[in-house]
């Protein structure tokens, strides 16, 4: 009888010593949405593109307003002079006397707006999976709230203003490609210039490249880059100051939202992360 007692009470302290760790609470659902995860690349790939299409649909038609986006244009140019600030026309003239310069700008417009960041989200993906949700959610919840913007307050550019003398680079230069140019005008909103989008994400594209970019000139090269599109945006008369200031806005609640949302800044989660399961 000793030894059947003696292996009782062995199984009753394995059992004992076990059931702590059966009984450990499991994370809710919210902590495991919240948890970083390695994206998933065909899911990765459907979001942007669903995301980016509803996007242009939603911003193309926002109805154009035409007369109360000049009221507003007026609206902001007074305020600026207001300010001591309102210099993009002379920006814009002095930078149209060169052609080369104001034709690379144009295209710069057109083009890295999209490349860039594209570029940056795929770099994210590979090199920083644990931070990439988060970072992404700073740009998508920044592209919403300019969706709400450009509803709200209609806005021209300073290239469309009656009677202030500003230079549309784009169609004095032919600038091939462009969506505020020939027939692809009519399929793009030429009134949704409040809050600048082309500043929001280059902005958010350089502060992510200088944060977590390893070369120096890399980061050199985030740092300058939104520095670089706001003297575009002005030079090519697209977007007054206070537009860009608006991106800056949308950007900011982006990074506020995504940081109460993962409990941290995105650039200081863990770099890489555990596959979905």
């Amino acid at each position: 009888m000793g030894a059947p007692t003696e292996q009782t009470a062995a199984d009753s302290r394995q059992d004992a010593t076990e059931v702590p760790a059966a009984s450990a609470p499991t994370p809710s659902r919210l902590a495991r949405w919240r948890a970083p995860r390695r994206p998933r690349l065909w899911f990765e790939i459907l979001l942007i593109a669903v995301s980016y299409w509803v996007y242009s649909l939603i911003r193309n038609a926002v109805p154009m307003q035409r007369d109360e986006a000049m009221r507003n244009a007026d609206w902001v140019w007074q305020t600026e002079r207001i300010l001591g600030i309102a210099v993009e026309q002379s920006v814009n003239h002095t930078v149209n006397g060169v052609t080369w310069l104001i034709v690379a700008m144009n295209y710069y417009y057109a083009t890295l707006h999209f490349i860039v960041t594209i570029g940056v989200l795929v770099w994210l993906y590979r090199r920083h999976p644990g931070r990439y949700a988060a970072t992404r959610l700073v740009l998508f919840i920044t592209t919403g709230l300019a969706l709400v913007g450009f509803y709200l307050f209609p806005l021209a550019p300073p290239r469309l203003m009656n009677g202030h003398h500003f230079i549309d680079t784009v169609t004095v230069h032919e600038t091939w490609g462009s969506m505020a140019s020939g027939n692809l005008a009519e399929m793009s909103n030429q009134y949704a210039a409040m809050p600048s989008m082309h500043i929001g994400w280059s902005v958010w594209c350089g502060i992510t490249i200088a944060m977590l970019a390893k070369p120096l000139w890399a980061k050199v090269l985030g740092a300058l880059y939104p520095v670089a599109t706001l003297v575009v945006i002005v030079s090519t008369a697209n977007h007054f100051w206070l537009d860009a200031v608006g991106g800056l806005l949308c950007l900011s609640f982006g990074f506020a939202v995504s940081c109460a949302w993962y409990g941290r800044v995105s650039y200081r989660l863990p770099r890489l992360a555990p596959a979905p399961s």
